[in-house]
């Protein structure tokens, strides 16, 4: 049985990191120096790249360990790749304070956000979508296999209360309904694709993570929520994607645009990189860090 990725493989990377503190990035083309040179790079933002971002810069520490051993230019000190998850809107936030070498974002930014960026660059690592998911074992997998957009509406705003609203021939139980928090990306994303001047139930229960919220799914007969692609991939023995408005979410479908819940991973910043910083992006954008994205249960971008 594949399991949910959980928060603990982040902090793995984090408890695993040198705690070595320096000043920001410089420019590309300049030279490091043992008073400017930057060890340490730190992620911030979303729950849904985090993983992806710990196990590439977990490996990128276990092959190379010192920044020497990455280019002969760098000096002999040990690399720190920390990844913290409190959501995309925490992501943007920590570059505009300038407390993360880059945000992740499961969104794409806002222009209020970007016109506060004066050198803002972005690096999309990959494609995801969220899945209307369930329980594998609730009984309406049996008899549906699609849900449109309207039903989903009613199920995520309440008014659909119980199964036996979505068909009569479901039990009368009580419809669970699990979201992300409101910081989260998926939260922005689903409102604007399938909700739109509907608002979510109040009585949603909202989670920290989008592994925790897969998990919430798993561990209830009873739920319904919106897990990402990279989530239901890693857990399809135990949940149930449903077709939207007759669109599947696979691989083909999200790429070329059918399904409509659909977003991009990617992490960003507001200043030129360092020479340990581009040599770790270059590392991201490689073929075991695309590999490693496909482990997670993403698209990457080619």
């Amino acid at each position: 049985m594949k399991k949910i990725i959980l928060f603990l493989s982040i902090m793995a990377v984090l408890f695993s990191c040198n705690s070595n503190k320096t000043d920001n990035a410089s420019n590309t083309q300049a030279a490091s120096s043992s008073t400017d040179f930057k060890a340490e790079i730190s992620f911030d933002g979303s729950s849904s790249l985090a993983p992806v971002m710990a196990s590439i810069g977990n490996k990128f520490m276990e092959e190379y360990v010192t920044w020497d051993k990455v280019s002969s230019d760098l000096p002999n000190e040990k690399i720190s790749i920390y990844v913290s998850s409190a959501g995309s809107g925490a992501g943007v936030k920590s570059i505009l304070d300038n407390t993360a070498s880059f945000g992740m974002l499961a969104r794409k930014i806002r222009d209020n956000e970007k016109s506060q960026m004066a050198n803002y660059k972005e690096f999309l690592v990959a494609s995801d979508a969220l899945t209307v998911s369930v329980n594998a074992k609730n009984p309406i997998v049996k008899i549906k296999d699609n849900l449109d957009s309207d039903t989903i509406r009613k199920i995520f705003s309440g008014e659909y209360k119980y199964w036996s609203d979505v068909d009569a021939s479901l039990p009368q139980k009580e419809i669970v309904v699990i979201i992300r928090d409101l910081s989260g990306g998926a939260y922005e994303v689903f409102q604007e694709s399938i909700m739109g001047e509907t608002q979510i139930s109040p009585n949603a229960i909202q989670s920290p993570s989008m592994g925790a919220l897969g998990t919430k799914i798993v561990e209830n007969e009873n739920a319904i929520g919106y897990a990402s692609y990279g989530v239901y991939n890693q857990n399809k023995d135990n949940l149930f994607a449903f077709k939207v408005d007759g669109v599947e979410p696979t691989k083909e479908n999200i790429l070329n645009g059918q399904y409509k819940i659909q977003r991009p991973l990617m992490f960003i910043k507001n200043s030129e990189l360092s020479k340990s910083e581009s040599a770790f992006v270059d590392y991201v954008f490689s073929d075991i860090g695309k590999q490693i994205v496909e482990e997670n249960g993403y698209i990457p971008v080619e």
